[in-house]
């Protein structure tokens, strides 16, 4: 795939956003008993940063296709804006929540966990990296030098 020179440089500019990134996710993990890993990604699949030991690139393309039929399924059913996603399996849940318009939180987390605290503080941390994001993405409208 190659990228355009705008799109290369908004990688930039959100890569340059790691650390800051980083730093939210592990905030999240710390404020969640029995969050096992969280990562960010943009909406269309590209890992930011990530606190997590499964493979996050994985995780990050499988999150970009659930956004896409969350997404559709939201806009079918006249539910509005995607917002978020909860998926529980035998062994925990795997929860998905919009980081503004251009990037996606995913939250691994136990069985244990108490929902509502995940929900609560994924949100607060989701609107956190949505800012993060969006500092990161008008950096890259600026003009070069």
């Amino acid at each position: 795939m190659r990228l355009s020179l705008r799109q290369r440089t908004e990688r930039k500019w959100l890569l340059a956003a790691e650390p800051d990134v980083l730093e939210e996710l592990r905030r999240l993990r710390a404020r969640v008993t029995h969050v096992t890993g969280a990562l960010a990604a943009t909406s269309d699949g590209m890992v930011l940063a990530h606190d997590t030991a499964v493979e996050a690139e994985g995780v990050a393309a499988l999150t970009a296709a659930a956004l896409g039929v969350a997404q559709s399924l939201a806009g079918a059913t006249g539910r509005g804006t995607f917002r978020e996603l909860l998926v529980r399996g035998e062994n925990g849940y795997v929860a998905t929540y919009a980081a503004g318009s251009t990037a996606v939180l995913t939250v691994l987390a136990g069985d244990r966990t108490n929902v509502g605290r995940l929900h609560m503080e994924a949100r607060r941390s989701g609107a956190r990296l949505a800012d993060l994001v969006g500092v990161a993405l008008s950096r890259a409208e600026q003009p070069q030098p």
